[in-house]
């Protein structure tokens, strides 16, 4: 095992701390991780990401129902849409594109090229969000109950961006059950994890079906994630969130950056 494989490794751990910690996260550091460290194709890269954060959200999530923080019925409302979109995205939409997508001049840029630009983006967003670090505030409906169809709306979109880059979407989940459902924030964190996690597996099954998998590297990678999401749940009790947030925010961006140097230029 080589010296970058050992420090890949290690950074599968942080992903799952990262979960364990923050309440979601993970895909945005295992994509790069995968593409950069292990040298992993993009695509490719995204199919592992949603079996890895998806194990290792499962995990989490079960933690978050045995303490009756996740509210169920929320969860339905947001991720049936999410599930029907991510599923299709994956078995259709992302096999479709072809590839080269286009040509700049005499360019080609790659599916994979593409894809990970647009990871990044998404990554700059969730940086944003997490160096801000401003809750959003509870919204309910003049009558008091939860906006149920825009939320079942945002379910379909963050399930469409689930499918396309591999990310579980937390940093979009969040804010809408807060704002739409009117959820405290830690539940909302809570419920967005099992989310995440349900999502994550219904886009890998969406996969499965037309990808080989080598699974001697996703399950050892898995498993130390897995570990590292019972010592991001250990170390929650210490850190600080806001710092955290920002911490992690700001590391986000960097690797944002990075890719973005690393597939234009």
């Amino acid at each position: 095992m080589t010296v970058q494989e050992v420090i890949g490794y290690a950074m599968a751990v942080l992903v799952g701390v990262v979960i364990g910690l923050a309440g979601g996260g993970g895909s945005i550091l295992t994509v790069p991780i995968l593409v950069y460290i292990f040298g992993i194709p993009a695509v490719l890269a995204t199919t592992y990401s949603l079996f890895v954060v998806g194990a290792t959200s499962l995990i989490g999530s079960i933690n978050h129902i045995w303490k009756g923080r996740v509210d169920l019925r929320l969860t339905a409302t947001f991720a049936l849409p999410s599930f029907l979109s991510v599923y299709l995205s994956r078995r259709y939409l992302v096999p479709a594109l072809p590839d080269p997508l286009f040509w700049l001049g005499t360019l080609p840029v790659t599916k994979s090229n593409a894809m990970l630009v647009f990871f990044a983006v998404v990554m700059l967003l969730a940086a944003r969000a997490m160096i801000r670090d401003k809750q959003p505030e509870q919204g309910l409906a003049p009558d008091g109950r939860p906006r149920y169809v825009p939320l079942a709306l945002d379910g379909l979109a963050v399930g469409l961006l689930t499918g396309i880059i591999g990310a579980g979407g937390g940093f979009l989940i969040v804010p809408m059950l807060v704002l739409l459902a009117g959820l405290p924030i830690h539940r909302a964190v809570a419920t967005s994890v099992l989310i995440i996690a349900i999502n994550s597996f219904v886009g890998f099954l969406g996969d499965v079906q037309h990808t080989q998998l080598n699974w001697n590297f996703i399950l050892p990678f898995t498993g130390l994630s897995i570990g590292g999401i019972f010592l991001g749940m250990y170390l929650s009790r210490f850190v600080p969130p806001n710092r955290l947030r920002q911490g992690f925010g700001w590391f986000v961006l960097t690797v944002a950056l990075y890719m973005i140097w690393k597939e234009l230029l």
